[in-house]
Order: structure tokens, then sequence, then C-alpha cells
């Protein structure tokens, strides 16, 4: 029994370790990739807002590693505990079965002959009572081979979780380490940080014309955005409408056909034609639907290797006070030129070109729509089949930026209603 609830214990506890390195491994990662990012930034001598909003995610991937290595360490301290504390349970279950074994040892030893055995039963009063010791010797043997199999495992289990002790001591060792420099790497992450943040304020007034400009732009792109999908979903309800008069004009040639056909009289209007909903109705776009959603929380990334620097929603403004910024979707800062790629196979439905967000692709999956903004060129037209992870176009280079900004927003059509959705929830993380 106690083997089992040590098995139990320890495999409850390594899930969530396991799931602790995973984290770990994703900060890591994020970590990674905006320094890469950040290093590109060291060419320009000038301090950008996408600096700052990297230099910020660089803390906070920083401070998260941080908590995930405090999270490690009293996770491997709790387990050298628990171990410890087993180790002293099974020593002590093994001290017991060592001196039960001892005196079948013993008895064995007194009884070791056959003739003491048969001299044993034999002196039975009865035959039952010979039957009885007999059927007693063979439970001694059996326990006694027990009980040596049972000493066996415990001594293997004791070395077994030793070993394990001494691995568990000298992984918290590690991450103590990791945790030491990850403590030195915010500081001067923080120290970069407050420096790029005062260069900034110093052209404050710069940043609140250039603030004004962007949300213009914003709400222009979310117009033409809006009225694209608008005008899809007019001509979708087009089509539905004529596929609806076509199948009418069918059934009354059938039924005129049969010559029981029936004459309008009086001021009796014909029925109208009942107003279809502009939902999607063909079976690969019903499975492009589920497939979308399905997928939520797991769609890759509409570039290879970025940082988001605004959020979907408001957003505070990192430098200039009391300000807030608007977005419909995500912006996701990556190397200058990056190319973009569709997070889940469809159709393309419209390609634009929007003055201050350069080419605009929207893509079709089912009654989702993905929204790529800021191209500098697209590589696709309207009505493409794309796959998932295909480039569809590469990112605008502004002047005196080191990095490019990709724009990304995901909207669900319901009837004649589109609801904007949060990106980051839809993305893998």
């Amino acid at each position: 029994m106690l083997i089992f609830v040590l098995t139990g214990f320890f495999g409850f506890s390594q899930k969530s370790t396991d799931k602790l390195k995973k984290e770990q491994d994703r900060l890591e990662k994020n970590i990674s990739s905006t320094k890469n990012l950040l290093d590109k930034t060291k060419i320009n001598t000038e301090a950008t807002l996408n600096e700052l909003k990297l230099i910020d995610n660089q803390v906070k991937y920083r401070e998260e590693l941080l908590l995930n290595f405090d999270n490690q360490i009293r996770g491997t301290e709790l387990k050298i505990e628990q171990k410890n504390n087993q180790i002293q349970e099974l020593q002590s279950k093994l001290i017991q079965l060592q001196k039960q074994y001892r005196k079948l040892v013993i008895y064995a030893y007194k009884k070791r002959s056959k003739e003491a055995k048969m001299m044993y039963i034999f002196s039975s009063s009865s035959y039952y009572e010979a039957l009885k010791r007999k059927k007693y010797l063979e439970k001694i043997a059996e326990i006694k081979r027990k009980q040596r199999l049972i000493i066996f495992q415990s001594k293997k289990l004791i070395a077994k979780e030793k070993g394990e002790l001494i691995q568990e001591k000298s992984y918290k060792e590690k991450v103590a380490d990791k945790k030491r420099i990850e403590k030195q790497e915010i500081l001067q992450d923080k120290e970069v940080q407050t420096k790029t943040l005062v260069r900034l304020k110093g052209v404050e007034q710069k940043l609140i014309a250039q603030i004004q400009k962007d949300e213009a732009n914003k709400n222009k792109i979310k117009n033409q955005i809006d009225s694209a999908i608008a005008n899809e979903l007019a001509a979708l309800e087009k089509k539905k409408k004529i596929n609806s008069s076509d199948k009418l004009k069918a059934s009354s040639k059938s039924k005129s056909g049969t010559g029981k056909s029936k004459t309008v009289t009086g001021d009796k209007k014909p029925k109208e034609v009942e107003k279809v909903t502009p939902v999607f109705v063909e079976p690969k776009e019903l499975a492009l639907n589920q497939g979308f959603e399905t997928n939520k929380g797991r769609l890759p990334w509409p570039v290879s290797s970025g940082s988001i620097t605004e959020n979907f929603g408001k957003n505070v403004h990192p430098t200039v006070p009391n300000v807030f910024t608007n977005n419909n979707g995500v912006d996701i800062s990556a190397a200058k030129g990056s190319q973009v790629r569709a997070v889940f196979e469809g159709e393309v439905s419209s390609v634009l070109s929007i003055a201050g967000a350069g080419k605009v692709v929207i893509i079709k999956h089912g009654n989702y729509r993905t929204v790529y903004s800021n191209l500098q060129e697209s590589y696709v037209t309207v009505g493409s089949k794309i796959t998932t992870k295909q480039s569809i176009g590469a990112l605008m280079v502004q002047d005196g930026e080191s990095l490019s900004v990709a724009h990304f927003e995901i909207h669900q059509v319901i009837g004649g209603t589109v609801n904007r959705m949060n990106p980051s929830l839809w993305i893998t993380r």
C-alpha cells in the first residue's frame, strides 16, 4: 500500500512540475524573440515607441519567469521534503519487515528437515489437526517468500528515491542560479526602459500628434474593412436570393407541367421570397467554420516570430499620461519586412489598398474573417484558396523604423452583424 501511495503522490507532483517547465520554456522563447527584436532596434539611434513597448514586454516576461522559478523552487523543496518523509517511512517499514523475516528464518531453520516437518504433522491428535498443521507450514513458506520479495522491492525503491532526491536538489540549485541571473537581467532592462522613456518624454508633443494621426488612420481602416465585409455579405445575400428565385421558378414550371396550374385572382399578391440570413451553407464552408472554432487558442501567429506590442481593445499609452488608444485587433512587432502568413485555411474575400495601412487582406473561414493589415505587398487575389501558414504578403517598412508592425484582426459574422474578437485568445501562446 505504501508503495502505491508514494507512486500516486509523485505522479501528481510530476504533472505540476512538467506544467511549470513548459511555461518556463514558453517564457524563455518569448524573451529570446523579444531580445532579437530589441537587438535590431539598436541600429536606430533614435528612441521609438515600439522599442519601449518591446522593453516593457521583456520586463514583463522576465518577471513572469522569475515567478515561475520561485514556484519551481517551492515545488522542488516540497518534493524533497515529501521524499525524505517517504524514505523514512520506507526505512521504518523495512526494519519491521526484516524483523518479521528474521523470525520466519529462525522458525524455518528449526523445521528445516523433512523429518522434523513430518514429525510435526504426525504428532497431531487427529487427521484434521494434521491437515491444519500441513497448511500452516505451507502458509509459513509462502509468507517467507513474499516477505523476501517485499524487502527486495523496498530496498530498490529506497535506492531509487534517494537517487531522485539528489537530482531534485541539483535541479533546485540550477533554478536558483537562473533566478539570480534573471534578476540581474531585469535590472538591466529596467535601466534601458528608464533611459528610453526619458528620451521619448522629450518629444511628447510629437508623440501626441502621431497618436492623433494613428487613431484617425485606424478609424479609416476600420470603416473600409467594415465596408468590404458588408459588400461581401450583400453579394452573398444577392446570390442566395437569385438561387432561391431560380428554385421557385423551377418548382412553378414543374407544377404547370402537371396541368394543375393555379391562377391568381382578385387583389391577392404572390408571397414574397423569404429573406435568407447571410450565413454559410456549403458543406466545405461549414467544415472551415467548425475547424476554425475548434482551433481557438491553437492558431499559429500571422508572423513566424514577433511580440504583441498593442493589445485588443483599450490600451494605456506607455509615455503620455491620461492618453488611451483603441485597437480592433492586435499589433505585432516583427523583423523589418517579415512575411505575413494565414493563420488558417480559407478563401481570400477581399484585398484592399488603404493609405496608412498599405495592403489589407481579408480571408474567409466559414462565418469567420481574419484581417491582415500593414502589408507592403500582397501575394494573393480575391478568390485565392489559402492553406494554413501560407505566405500572403510582406510587411511595410517605415522610414526611421528598425521593425515592422503586423496588424491582425478576427471577425465573426452572425447574420448581418460583425463581431470583433480578441485575437490573443485565438492564437497559440
